[in-house]
């Protein structure tokens, strides 16, 4: 549906199944701020060749320049694509987040971007598509710059073969990403179809359902199977926490203790009060062991899994407990290293990670390291035989979708660190 302001013509014009619509440009709005990303062309399209046309009517348009104080002084139409991102939305308010999110990098990364979902898979095959191209004017005296978005909505067989509706809308010798909010079947040979002209995959583990074990699994067959590289939110937004981890031995006097490791506890957040196993995301309770193991080259002895054990009921006036939380046991040369997963009843979103604590002994000595962190920073203390030696804090904010996204459509390749922590993770959770 076009907003107030739209002009149109007989071809933009389209039979969706649903009725006639009218699209085509919309007016520039001179009194919107700069920076502010405008909804310039909104129209509609049943067909893959009609979506096509309409990509090429955009861009055909005659009248290229604005009008201030009666001069057309300024190129509004410049497409300024750099890329494929490719949104897989299986519900549609996570299209609507995607979008969101993806408005924000206009700017910033402007793409070609296809917003895919799949309904009524049982029915007849039909295709009901938006095209929009939103710009955004960078400061007062420069061209309007431009990217398209398609949200495209497929029924029956047209949406049990996504891949071919991608395939001939990208744009050919631009590198392609793959974003899939929320629950991601990477099992699926679909996605796989999907993913065979992507060149990454970005997906955020801890949205996953139940523990989000087995899709991790899957994320990392895929990572070690094929040519796509993973990004995952869910490590990418450790990496405050994995600096301030690495800040602390990089100090000459605690370096030697690094390898002389003997736990790794990390404490997350639940809501979840039976102490059941598998109701709460461990993903990225679980990267913050799997990336110190990759780092320091450990070996999986036990592989992680609940600790059994009987939950008292609570008793009024006692806070109920949420179970004991899972174990798993690494190697370093010929050392055992004990690993802790534990849950605590939190208002903070389930999964989140309220505590990493470490333990090393070495030669008679102990140095204990404990971090945490808050919506703006990070704070680190450790203990050396008991006595406090370091209580140091951190500024640094967690990163919001935008920017997390943004960093995985600038990284490029494999990111050998991310790799081998998704790799890692599986194997630490192999039989769990």
């Amino acid at each position: 549906m076009v907003g107030a302001g739209a002009e149109s013509d007989g071809a933009g014009e389209r039979m969706t199944g649903r009725g006639a619509v009218t699209g085509g440009p919309i007016a520039f709005d001179g009194t919107a701020p700069v920076g502010t990303a405008q909804l310039r062309w909104a129209s509609r399209a049943s067909t893959i060749d009609g979506i096509e046309r309409e990509l090429a009517r955009i861009w055909a348009q005659p009248k290229l320049t604005a009008e201030v104080d009666g001069v057309e002084v300024r190129n509004i139409a410049a497409r300024t694509s750099v890329m494929n991102l490719v949104v897989i939305a299986q519900q549609a308010e996570d299209g609507e987040h995607g979008a969101s999110i993806i408005g924000q990098l206009t700017g910033r990364h402007p793409s070609r971007t296809l917003i895919l979902s799949a309904a009524d898979p049982d029915g007849p095959g039909w295709l009901d598509a938006r095209i929009t191209a939103q710009c955004i004017l960078p400061r007062a005296d420069a061209p309007e710059t431009c990217a398209e978005t398609i949200y495209i909505t497929a029924g029956g067989e047209t949406g049990r073969h996504l891949d071919a509706i991608v395939e001939p809308l990208l744009i050919h010798d631009l590198p392609v990403t793959v974003w899939w909010p929320g629950e991601a079947r990477l099992e699926s040979q679909q996605v796989r179809d999907v993913l065979a002209s992507a060149d990454r995959l970005v997906v955020d583990g801890s949205s996953w359902g139940g523990d989000g074990l087995a899709r991790l699994r899957e994320l990392a067959r895929l990572a070690s199977t094929t040519r796509t590289a993973v990004s995952d939110f869910a490590l990418a937004r450790q990496s405050r926490w994995r600096e301030a981890i690495a800040s602390t031995f990089d100090m000459p006097e605690f370096l030697p203790y690094l390898r002389s490791l003997r736990r790794v506890a990390v404490t997350y957040g639940t809501r979840d009060e039976s102490g059941l196993p598998g109701r709460t995301n461990l993903v990225k309770p679980l990267y913050h062991v799997a990336w110190l193991a990759s780092r320091l080259g450990l070996e999986v002895v036990k592989p992680l899994a609940a600790v059994i054990g009987a939950v008292a009921a609570p008793r009024r006036g006692v806070k109920p407990t949420p179970g004991r939380g899972y174990a798993a046991t690494l190697r370093q040369g010929t050392m055992n290293i004990a690993v802790v997963i534990r849950p605590v009843l939190s208002s903070t979103p389930a999964g989140t990670t309220l505590r990493v604590e470490l333990l090393c002994e070495r030669r008679g000595s102990e140095l204990r390291v404990d971090v945490t962190a808050q919506a703006e920073s990070v704070g680190v203390r450790a203990w050396q035989d008991g006595v406090e030696i370091l209580d140091r804090r951190f500024n640094a904010a967690r990163r919001t979708e935008a920017d997390l996204l943004a960093e995985a459509i600038e990284a490029g390749g494999h990111d050998q660190v991310a790799d081998d922590a998704v790799r890692m993770a599986a194997l630490i959770v192999a039989a769990a």
